[in-house]
């Protein structure tokens, strides 16, 4: 792959078939003018090739000084349209860039192909812009971005000049999650939520208040303090009732791969609803077991154990994907 791009050109060029019908027009004035030694021809002809030399000078202007960032969420999922920001910077501080088309690349077994497109219709001098595409990656495990193109048609459409950039960057793509019926968690009947007293809604007592913080459940959210706060607040509780699931994943090594991907998606599923509801959540597998927890760090453990689990590592059994709460 690296000795691909070291022998790549700088830039390739590329005739529209509006390209291709001007350029035979050009060679059949220029034929014509040599023929019969007319002026006006002669100038036609010159005005043809400046037209020519101008649409070069104006696409290379739009294409120099591009710099390109690429945003990856945080979390990417199989099966999923996943949102990817590219940042646009024109570094040129004289000439604007216009019309850039920017496709982005990943690796494949067989090459590279591209992960989705997006339009510029103009970056100022100096300026930058934010340009998003959907990416929907088919299948879990490492994946690996490989270059973007840029390219552009102006200004008259005749060409199409492009330019690669080097861009390779690894990410972890999650199992596919769907919804699943979440599990019945434990609640004193007869009482609002937030009027029990000193109790979270799942059961627990609650021993303080502190600041909503990424991968905590909204279902800890104690939204009479929050109110009064104007900020989110998340209820400290001590462990008298909460639920708990453990999701059981079983792989033995001769099922099937469409199969293997059903159960670890359906794990996924599980790990990610009853986790954003609020509910303590672990893995157990024959070869690996985590135990029940909470918080953004324990979901991004479970799921890329998931991501990169196989048959082999999951080790034999002849269960399936299962589910079991239990309060403690």
């Amino acid at each position: 792959m690296r000795t691909r791009h070291r022998f790549r050109p700088p830039r390739s060029l590329r005739a529209t078939r509006a390209g291709w019908c001007f350029i035979a027009i050009v060679f059949g004035v220029g034929f014509a003018s040599l023929n019969t030694g007319n002026n006006l021809l002669y100038l036609v002809f010159a005005l043809m090739l400046a037209f020519l030399v101008l649409s070069g000078l104006l696409s290379e202007s739009s294409l120099r000084g591009i710099r390109i960032e690429r945003h990856l969420p945080r979390e990417l999922f199989a099966g999923t349209a996943n949102r990817v920001i590219l940042r646009v910077h024109n570094v040129n501080e004289r000439a604007a860039s216009f019309a850039l088309s920017i496709e982005d690349h990943i690796e494949t077994p067989s090459g590279t192909e591209g992960a989705g497109r997006c339009f510029a219709l103009r970056v100022g001098a100096g300026e930058d812009c934010d340009r998003r595409y959907a990416f929907e990656p088919r299948l879990r495990g490492d994946l690996r971005f490989d270059s973007i193109r840029i390219s552009t048609r102006f200004p008259f459409g005749l060409f199409a000049k492009s330019v690669e950039l080097d861009m390779p960057e690894s990410v972890l793509v999650y199992p596919a999650v769907h919804p699943v019926p979440i599990a019945p968690q434990k609640t004193d009947e007869g009482l609002d939520e937030d009027d029990r007293p000193g109790l979270s809604r799942d059961g627990d007592e609650v021993t303080g208040l502190r600041e909503h913080t990424p991968g905590d459940s909204l279902a800890r959210v104690h939204w009479r303090h929050s109110l009064r706060a104007r900020k989110l607040l998340v209820g400290e509780r001590e462990g008298l009732a909460l639920s708990e699931l453990e999701v059981q994943l079983e792989l033995p090594p001769q099922l099937p791969q469409t199969i293997v991907e059903d159960r670890v998606s359906m794990a996924a599923s599980e790990i990610v609803n009853h986790m954003e509801s609020g509910l303590r959540v672990g893995l157990r597998t024959r070869a690996a077991w985590f135990p029940p927890n909470t918080g953004f760090a324990h979901r991004g453990e479970l799921l890329r154990f998931l991501a990169r689990v196989t048959p082999e590592a999951a080790g034999e059994g002849p269960g399936t994907t299962a589910r079991r709460e239990w309060a403690r």
